[in-house]
């Protein structure tokens, strides 16, 4: 989503990177540069003229021009400043009372009863809570029964009434209900207007006085800029909410919401919604997030994904096939299931550092997969467990049957055959001499 902003905050700071003389002239002309790239993802220009008068103070301090890499430290302290001006520390959310009352709040088609869904999921799987998410929006039937698709998509119980019109009555029953029923989380999806109005505003108000939740979030479609930040001016100044969640991050925006709207509320960025699938939602970190703006990649937040879907046992499974070279294309397949499940491909390789750049005009598709898959699914099981059975007319067969030739399933094969050979390598030692040849690099 960054991309735009990333590739001109690259250009302004080339200079400063090693590329010519530093001086005090080409410093500012840079910082102006900054700025006009700022402002053009849609930060508000006071935001961004303050953001470099600061930069510009902390490097002078830092006496950049006379340090002996001064285009690294000014890459340094641009970092240290976007990361202060998306919030600093990642804020995690409040789960106190029983149960936690969460208050989702928002404009109509920012996501936020599909958003309502992801975080139950999330407070289910990695916080092992039972939550209850209870409908509230009586002005759109079909947004009640939108969040019973998602509950039922994710497994997790909707409290709804639709003889009730009162969403200040079914709040209340919702919490009920989940007393009742021994659920320690009630995630309540209020309803959204096309613009912000005083009706809209006395009810959330009079909903949240009547729950007291322990949080409330404010749902915000990022796509929609520095009107994001507006709104949720608009919200806070009648809710006081407790964070801010962004969604469709992995959109075509500009990126000025999230760059600009903790400076605005003073209210942190929690969540941020990277995808469609129930799985996409993400702890908001300014700091990994200021390294991806600045194409450094976020490493930490790709192993965190990995290991959310590493599972211990299955991978003891794997290295005793591997050292007997019986790994076969089932296990090729499990493999490519647990990738698909950490997210959209090309974000994943964003967040390799310098592969952003790489792969920014890069069509990546979600189905990337898709023909790899067909002809693993057009194979038996024998040829499954024993590629070396494939010949000729096998391959014919296996073409034929998942709709590719036999170009693309000899490509694979031999996809197949040096990956093999590559683990087999990493197995007997070779993943410690890449390891120090790795590091050797640095």
């Amino acid at each position: 989503m960054f991309d735009n902003l990333s590739d001109k905050l690259d250009k302004a700071l080339h200079v400063l990177k090693g590329h010519g003389q530093i001086t005090e002239v080409n410093v500012a002309e840079t910082l102006k540069e900054v700025r006009r790239a700022l402002v053009d993802a849609d930060v508000n220009y006071k935001i961004a003229k303050e953001f470099t008068k600061r930069v510009k103070e902390k490097a002078i301090g830092q006496d950049v021009l006379k340090s002996l890499k001064p285009g690294q430290l000014m890459v340094k302290l641009v970092k240290d400043e976007l990361t202060d001006l998306m919030g600093g520390d990642a804020e995690g959310i409040n789960l106190s009372g029983t149960p936690s009352i969460i208050l989702m709040s928002g404009l109509q088609g920012s996501g936020k009863t599909t958003f309502s869904g992801k975080l139950a999921q999330f407070l289910k799987n990695k916080k092992t809570k039972k939550p209850l998410l209870v409908a509230c929006d009586v002005y759109r039937p079909a947004a009640i029964d939108q969040l019973h698709v998602v509950g039922d998509q994710i497994g997790i119980e909707v409290y709804s009434d639709k003889e009730n019109n009162d969403p200040v009555a079914l709040a209340r029953a919702g919490v009920a209900h989940a007393k009742a029923n021994g659920c320690n989380v009630v995630i309540v999806d209020t309803a959204g207007r096309l613009a912000v109005d005083e009706q809209m505003m006395n009810e959330i108000s009079n909903i949240h006085k009547a729950i007291n939740p322990s949080e409330t979030l404010f749902v915000v479609d990022s796509m929609t800029g520095q009107d994001a930040v507006n709104t949720a001016k608009a919200f806070n100044d009648v809710l006081n909410f407790d964070g801010v969640i962004l969604t469709k991050l992995d959109g075509d925006t500009r990126g000025g919401a999230a760059l600009s709207i903790k400076s605005v509320v003073n209210k942190p960025i929690k969540f941020i919604g990277t995808g469609e699938k129930m799985e996409a939602i993400d702890i908001f970190y300014p700091s990994r997030m200021a390294d991806r703006i600045l194409g450094m990649g976020d490493v930490v937040s790709l192993v965190e994904k990995a290991q959310e879907q590493f599972d211990e046992e299955e991978a003891r499974k794997l290295q005793k096939k591997i050292a007997k070279n019986q790994f076969g294309f089932d296990d090729f397949l499990s493999q490519i299931q647990q990738i698909k499940k950490m997210g959209n491909i090309k974000d994943l390789m964003g967040m390799i550092p310098g592969m952003g750049k790489m792969v920014k005009d890069v069509d990546v598709d979600d189905d990337a997969f898709k023909h790899i898959e067909a002809i693993i699914h057009s194979m038996t099981p024998e040829e499954r467990a024993n590629p070396q059975l494939i010949n000729a007319s096998r391959k014919k067969r296996i073409g034929k049957g998942s709709g590719t030739s036999i170009q693309q399933v000899n490509q694979l094969l031999k996809q197949f055959n040096q990956m093999g050979k590559m683990m087999k390598m990493m197995q007997g030692g070779g993943g410690k001499r890449m390891m120090q040849m790795m590091q050797g690099m640095k």
